[in-house]
């Protein structure tokens, strides 16, 4: 076998145990680029890349790329072996009536527009009853800036919720709602947060982060939530204790550098507050977005395949010992293709959300939802141990050896929605029967 060549000065100040984990990894690592062996073994000896090595490995092609995938892949297993996770939640989107204007958003829609609505809250409390019915430990509600929302609506939500199911997470109001309810309040965000906590939030998802760049958000929403306020109203949230997940969606106008940037600044805010729970990346669904029909020439029609492995890869990597949680977004990309992504440093599903309406508005064909059972045999079929965790990530239910009951999908599929890719993976019944049967 031919040997590597010598390293050069620049990569023998890497710690000896980050470059034999890379040639552990790789085995002749002759054919990478000095470039992306040195952050590669940085990355494994437990250091943080910068955003300039971030880019590199975005841009990287070839073997370069494979072994920043087998890195990713690497770096998860070290935190979570072969466990992967997901959540049984029920989306509930409470209104569609929304005058922000976001260009990217095919969701929004006026009062007088025909298919607007505004749930009350008794149909809120009883499709939340519904999910606690089916199994659900989280209910994740957004909806869209009403403009006749009154301040505490947000509050009587999550009070009304509580008082019909006690033991019900929520998990709820992006910083965009919050940035909108302590306006109509005219409450700090702590505080308004904290009134949310007392009344029975539990933890915040941290979309409407698009990029964190002033240049790509003031194409994206004319910079109507900021970076600034975005990362203000973040922080608040950890400030007072309540956790939130991160997010990033990719695959329009950005690029490399917008998304390693991106990636650096949660974690620096991760440092300070070790508030997020996850990173969510969420690749740009153009079909029936404004942003993409109205400028089909300079829009991009989402990530490439490239990127979206990319994405989750580098994510691992740029964000490993800080936020190890990297989730797939299977209404985004699919069931199939996120079972892709658990072998690109991805340790999570997410949830089995029964209903979503964001994504399905703008073009999406998948999103009303995955049962717990296809769940197992999905991460099953990428040769992992599936495992039901709560929203902050406890363990409820391992199925190393067993399986969940099946259930009916609560909203009848589409064609598009066809899930028989899973029957390629036999479950532990049928296994146990057939083993059975040959030993008897």
């Amino acid at each position: 076998m031919t040997s590597s060549p010598p390293l050069s000065p620049s990569v023998e100040h890497i710690a000896f145990s980050g470059l034999r984990s890379l040639r552990d990894l790789n085995g002749d690592i002759s054919a990478l680029s000095e470039k992306i062996r040195i952050i590669l073994a940085k990355a494994l000896a437990g250091n943080d890349i910068s955003i300039t090595d971030g880019i590199a490995l975005f841009e990287c092609h070839g073997a370069d790329w494979e072994a920043v995938k087998r890195t990713a892949n690497h770096l998860c297993q070290r935190v979570h072996r072969d466990r992967v996770g997901f959540v049984v939640n029920r989306n509930i989107n409470f209104t569609n009536i929304c005058y922000m204007g976001c260009k990217f958003c095919g969701f929004a829609k006026r009062t007088e527009e025909k298919g607007a609505e505004f749930l009350s809250f008794g149909q809120i409390v009883a499709r939340a009853q519904e999910a606690w019915e089916r199994g659900a430990t989280e209910v994740c509600i957004q909806g869209g800036l009403h403009p006749k929302l009154e301040g505490t609506y947000y509050r009587d939500l999550c009070k009304a919720i509580k008082s019909a199911l006690p033991d019900m997470h929520i998990h709820a109001f992006s910083p965009y709602e919050i940035w909108y309810g302590a306006a109509k309040r005219r409450m700090s965000y702590q505080d308004f947060i904290a009134d949310l906590m007392e009344a029975g939030l539990g933890s915040m998802p941290g979309t409407a982060a698009e990029i964190l760049d002033t240049e790509i958000r003031q194409q994206l929403t004319k910079n109507k939530l900021s970076t600034e306020k975005w990362v203000e109203i973040i922080r608040a949230a950890h400030q007072v204790g309540l956790p939130t997940t991160a997010t990033i969606m990719y695959g329009h106008i950005d690029a490399p550098k917008h998304w390693a940037a991106h990636l650096a600044l949660l974690r620096d805010i991760q440092k300070d507050t070790g508030g997020f729970t996850e990173l969510v990346p969420l690749s740009f669904v153009h079909s029936e977005s404004p942003l993409y029909r109205q400028n089909p020439d300079k829009v991009r029609p989402g990530p490439s395949a490239m990127e979206v492995d990319k994405m989750h890869a580098v994510a691992r990597i740029m964000l490993h010992g800080w936020i190890d949680n990297i989730q797939v977004s299977w209404t985004k990309l699919g069931p199939q293709r996120a079972r892709q992504m658990l072998q690109a440093g991805v340790n999570d599903l997410g949830g089995t959300l029964m209903n979503e309406s964001i994504s399905r508005s703008a073009g999406s064909k998948f999103g009303q939802e995955i049962t717990p059972h296809e769940m197992v045999q999905i991460i099953r079929g990428a040769g992992r141990v599936p495992y039901q965790r709560t929203t902050l990530y406890e363990t409820k239910a391992c199925y190393a050896d067993r399986e969940p009951e099946e259930q009916a999908p609560l909203v009848e599929r589409s064609v598009d929605q066809d899930l028989n890719f899973l029957r390629m993976f036999p479950d532990i019944r049928t296994q146990q029967k057939t083993a059975n049967e040959r030993a008897g």
